[in-house]
């Protein structure tokens, strides 16, 4: 082999030696950058107020005469609705459930020979003003001078307050919940002495809702202010 080929191939072995030192440090370099990653918790509660209420009111009566019984309810029945539109309840926003009949004297175990049925009967309002139903409860316990008896978890807690417009502020929440991840991972990378780049993966997290406060042996759904809370975790690059 002459001189002039020698020195022509010594040129491209080393070109070749460049190219393919520099190839494989630029995917070394890019796998080593797809390492690089930081995963942070974004948190977005916002207070709100139920807006819809349903409240239970159930009453009973007992006695020997079953026919005597349901006339008593019909006529309770009607004191309680009177009642109830007194108060600004519309007739659409109450409902009367059926009257239920309990027969002990088929019970074999009752060994309560003073009375035989129970009959019992509920009245629900379902209204959009929590407030108007908050004043209330505390009103109907007039009623018991008319011989009206209600159940004692219609004392207890007869309402159920909820949320129902999650849905309209889920994409508010989200923004700030993202806002707050990339916060953190700015801080993150500040102390690491990195830069926050593009997002690698996001998990929504799940939407709850919470009580306003935290008493103990009271729902979320016995108060008509709430929170909701949304968890987001994204996971970003680190340049």
């Amino acid at each position: 082999m002459d001189n002039k080929k020698i020195t022509i191939a010594a040129v491209i072995l080393s070109l070749g030696l460049i190219f393919g030192g520099f190839f494989t440090g630029y995917y070394y370099y890019k796998a080593h950058f797809g390492s690089n990653f930081v995963t942070v918790k974004g948190l977005a509660e916002k207070a709100v107020k139920a807006d819809l209420a349903v409240w239970e009111l159930k009453f009973v009566q007992t006695g020997d005469d079953a026919v005597v019984l349901q006339q008593k309810m019909n006529n309770q029945e009607k004191i309680i609705t009177d009642y109830l539109k007194t108060l600004g309840f519309e007739e659409g926003e109450i409902d009367i459930g059926r009257l239920d009949t309990n027969d002990l004297t088929a019970n074999p175990y009752n060994t309560n020979n003073n009375i035989h049925f129970i009959l019992s009967q509920t009245i629900t309002v379902k209204s959009n003003n929590v407030d108007l139903v908050a004043s209330s409860i505390g009103k109907v316990g007039s009623l018991i001078q008319k011989g009206i008896i209600f159940d004692s978890q219609s004392y207890s807690s007869p309402v159920n307050y909820l949320f129902t417009k999650l849905n309209d502020i889920k994409p508010e929440m989200l923004s700030e919940a993202t806002k707050n991840a990339k916060l953190a991972a700015e801080e993150f990378a500040k102390n690491s002495g990195a830069k926050v780049g593009k997002i690698h993966s996001a998990q929504q997290g799940v939407f709850s809702i919470l009580p306003s406060e935290e008493i103990p042996y009271l729902q979320e759904t016995q108060q008509i202010n709430k929170k909701v809370r949304v968890v987001s975790t994204i996971t970003y690059y680190l340049e």
